[in-house]
């Protein structure tokens, strides 16, 4: 992620320990010692609790909103409304559960998943029950629709993406079992609400809507924020000593990669390749210093002018160093606390740099430093990536340790005086600056990021609409029991994000054309679906929408990962939040106006399902634009002669 500065304070333009603050403490002899708070994911243990719990608010949030339709009929009869007035109570919510995605990300990077979750479900619950005594539509509007939408939101987006931050060898999985909470409650939920309505008034329904959420509370109570680890280079004697082990083994590798030569004629090595470790001087990725945020890898090498490669002689190692693939090794010098979560995975850590890098938990740590209190989820450039993290490079080309340094950005010296300060500011650092990474506009200029986020929009447009209205036209249309439709969708997609997992993760399988394939079979399924009302047509459409939306939800971060870049992730995925809340914005009030304008349901299903065709075709080109704009980035950085 491009972590661009929000505020007048001076980034870090150099990274020595004066400008990044990565090592300032009390002591003088100290300042000179480059350290980096980190978080390293436990990937299990308490992790497993943490995914249950993202499974339960996905439940409830999820289930709540896709079920949401069922109680449009009844506020109609309530306040003699039409279809086009009281759409909006249900897109407001689930348009402002998308639209306050950045916003409430910024508050969970300052003040944790834990807090903003729990906020969350009070706000919440408290706009449901408030609804109760609704006397109007426009009173729905803002209590249910706009407060009650924050609240969900508030639940959502930590629930989200809590579990990446427990996970690195199992993240996939986990974050796919977390997720599945949303078909399940759709499952689960639209029967129930129907049940509830068969027996209560829609303002019961609600009250009890509204219990359900605060049971978020709960779940929210068991995000326990990780404690980071502190990584700093090691002393002085150690390094000495670690420097000529490492160079004995440097040099038994490069005479056993001679030999290798020889012997093997069917591989052809050129005389010059030899490890090293030197590097050339770090250069800042295009980025001008003025405008980024280092990583903790970066102010690293600028303490420490070479990086070494592994010095292992194995099997693997030979291949890989034929392969011609880094890997980044130094001596480990590791203080480790077993009981901590945020030790867990560090058994088999082999650091990054070629001096000796010393880990430290919080809790052992030698001093009191200002970074270790600072360690936020949105400094990292992976927080929204929810795939197996062995299709990253930046993971299968370093070391554990060694990847988390490169994707983790170093705080500002402001944001950590503000944590050690305790004080309560109007606008703290960290949300500043997570809301200036993800609504950084300037990504507007790359038509990679444009196609796919007017795509998105589009999408949304279509994807509600379903939800609210399939059931309702199904029983117009003479179907008896039309109670499960809403369910079976829940159903496929459950189906739909396994399988979308496995298929995505086969190496010659493209995402992008997976999801192309998946929303263009959605739309036109959506266009024909009022050609028949029997029970398995019907049934058959909504597992076919079902699975086109999953593939759609699961794929988003592995294609901004593939066309645009993981250090652009966190960037995208907050105007993609707003691109996406806004069509959902729209989307149920455009179909309810095309429903009272014709008097019958056909139209905004097709219009409905040509969004969702027409967010398909938009990605087709994908491909053939991003490798342009790559090659006229390449051109343009060039030197010119």
């Amino acid at each position: 992620m491009v972590h661009r500065v929000a505020t007048d304070e001076r980034p870090f333009e150099t990274p020595s320990s004066d400008e990044s603050g990565m090592g300032r403490s009390d002591s003088p002899s100290d300042e000179s010692e480059p350290e980096a708070a980190l978080v390293v994911p436990p990937d299990g243990g308490w992790g497993w609790v943490v995914v249950a719990a993202s499974f339960m608010c996905n439940f409830v949030v999820d289930g709540i909103i896709f079920s949401g339709g069922c109680l449009l009929e009844p506020i109609e009869k309530s306040f003699g409304a039409n279809k086009s007035q009281v759409a909006w109570v249900n897109s407001l919510l689930s348009g402002f559960y998308l639209l306050m995605g950045p916003f409430v990300s910024a508050l969970a990077n300052r003040y944790g998943f834990r807090l903003v979750t729990i906020v969350g479900s009070v706000l919440a619950s408290s706009a449901f029950a408030l609804s109760y005594y609704a006397t109007g539509v426009v009173y729905l509007y803002l209590v249910y629709g706009v407060v009650g939408g924050i609240g969900l939101c508030m639940i959502y987006m930590p629930a989200v993406l809590v579990v990446g931050f427990y996970f690195e060898r199992w993240r996939a999985l986990a974050t796919g079992l977390a997720l599945c909470g949303s078909g399940v409650g759709t499952f689960v939920f639209a029967p129930l609400t129907r049940y509830l309505l068969s027996k209560y008034e829609w303002t019961t329904t609600l009250v009890i809507h509204a219990g359900l959420i605060l049971l978020c509370v709960v779940f929210g109570s068991l995000f326990r924020p990780i404690k980071p680890v502190r990584v700093t280079l090691a002393d002085q004697v150690e390094e000495e000593d670690a420097s000529r082990r490492h160079e004995e083994a440097v040099e038994k590798l490069n005479s056993m990669l001679k030999l290798h030569s020889k012997l093997d004629s069917g591989i052809s090595m050129p005389n010059e390749v030899r490890f090293t470790n030197k590097v050339s001087p770090h250069t800042w990725m295009g980025v001008a210093n003025n405008t980024r945020y280092p990583t903790a890898e970066e102010v690293f090498r600028g303490s420490n002018s070479h990086i070494s490669r592994r010095s292992s002689a194995t099997a693997t190692t030979l291949k890989n160093h034929l392969a011609n693939k880094p890997m980044f090794i130094a001596v480990p010098v590791a203080e480790k606390d077993e009981q901590e979560d945020s030790n867990s995975n560090l058994e088999n850590v082999e650091p990054l740099l070629s001096n000796p890098v010393k880990v430290v938990t919080r809790d052992a740590r030698p001093r009191r430093s200002h970074l270790d209190l600072v360690a936020r989820p949105f400094y990292r450039d992976d927080i929204f990536f929810g795939g197996s993290l062995a299709r990253l490079p930046q993971y299968t080309s370093r070391t554990s340790l060694g990847y988390h340094l490169a994707v983790t950005h170093v705080p500002t010296q402001e944001d950590t005086q503000e944590e050690t300060s305790g004080k309560c500011q109007l606008c703290p650092e960290a949300v500043k600056r997570a809301l200036a990474t993800m609504l950084d506009v300037s990504l507007f200029r790359s038509p990679t990021f444009v196609i796919l986020a007017v795509s998105g929009f589009f999408t949304m447009l279509g994807f509600f609409v379903p939800y609210q209205y399939v059931a309702e036209r199904a029983q117009n249309g003479g179907m008896s029991d039309v109670t499960f439709l809403v369910s079976a969708i829940g159903i496929s997609n459950i189906m739909g994000r396994v399988a979308c997992g496995s298929v995505s993760s086969m190496p010659k399988m493209s995402p992008l054309w997976l999801n192309n394939i998946a929303l263009t079979a959605g739309g036109i399924a959506t266009m024909l679906s009022g050609l028949d009302y029997s029970d398995a047509f019907q049934f058959g459409y909504c597992a076919i929408f079902g699975l086109a939306v999953a593939c759609f939800a699961s794929l988003r971060s592995i294609l901004v990962v593939e066309y645009i870049g993981l250090e652009q992730l966190t960037n995208c995925f907050g105007l993609f939040l707003l691109f996406q809340g806004i069509g959902a914005l729209l989307g149920g009030p455009i179909a309810a106006a095309l429903i009272d304008w014709t008097r019958e349901y056909d139209i905004s299903f097709y219009v409905s399902g040509g969004f969702l065709l027409f967010s398909a075709v938009m990605c087709y080109p994908i491909d053939y634009i991003s490798r342009w704009e790559k090659s006229r980035n390449k051109l343009a950085a060039s030197p010119k002669v």
